[in-house]
């Protein structure tokens, strides 16, 4: 069976989800207060509607607690987006997914109930920043607080040398958990096996011991 999304707030983050959600092949909801916005997506979601979520009749006529997840991504009123999550909450909807403004938001978010608190901004500017200070590192994922994953290129210094020559883990506290081999994926790499210049190695560690390996690989 397909899982049932609904999309509340339909500006650029919340339409790339529906967009992205309809490219695999699930049935969406899109819902806004503003009529254009939905009409816009009139076409690609599976529904429409133009409904104010901080109405819990409109929540409750729409049966959105029947839905598997609610993502509320409004994006220019924090108090909407509040309201709107702690509705859902109390209708028992299974899982509600929320875009957070700031640091802030995301603290009352979490109290009131959210399943998922997410922060795009925040976290593709920590991707951008970690991609211009260091010609090494092709992605950057936050896993926690302290804790990120990094896709980045072996280089030179790696080079014909294997994990266990390197000793990585001991030497900067971080763990080479796959390596990209052009259109391979080696998934727990013999650390006997030596690297390659052009592999891209994934990396998880503390965001402290990354930066310090990153350090070691942008270090002329």
């Amino acid at each position: 069976m397909n899982k049932e999304f609904a999309v509340i707030g339909l500006g650029r983050f919340g339409g790339s989800i529906v967009r992205e959600l309809r490219e695999l092949e699930t049935d969406v909801l899109a819902i806004d207060v503003d009529e254009e916005r939905v009409n816009e997506f009139a076409d690609i979601a599976t529904e429409t509607v133009i409904g104010n979520t901080t109405d819990e009749t409109v929540l409750k006529n729409l049966g959105l607690r029947n839905f598997d997840n609610v993502i509320v991504a409004i994006g220019d009123n924090i108090q909407s987006s509040i309201l709107t999550t702690l509705l859902l909450k109390d209708l028992g909807v299974k899982k509600v997914t929320v875009k957070a403004q700031s640091d802030y938001h995301a603290r009352v978010l979490d109290k009131i109930g959210a399943d998922v608190v997410v922060h795009p901004e925040r976290d593709m500017g920590r991707r951008i920043a970690h991609r211009l200070v260091s010609s090494s590192v092709l992605d950057y994922l936050e896993l926690s607080d302290e804790h990120s994953i990094v896709e980045i290129y072996a280089t030179e210094k790696l080079a014909e040398q294997s994990l266990l020559d390197l000793d990585i883990r001991a030497e900067y506290g971080v763990s080479v958990i796959a390596i990209k081999r052009g259109a391979d994926i080696i998934v727990s790499p013999d650390p006997t096996v030596n690297i390659k210049e052009t592999d891209v190695l994934i990396v998880i560690g503390k965001d402290n011991d990354l930066n310090r390996f990153e350090k070691l690989l942008n270090r002329e």
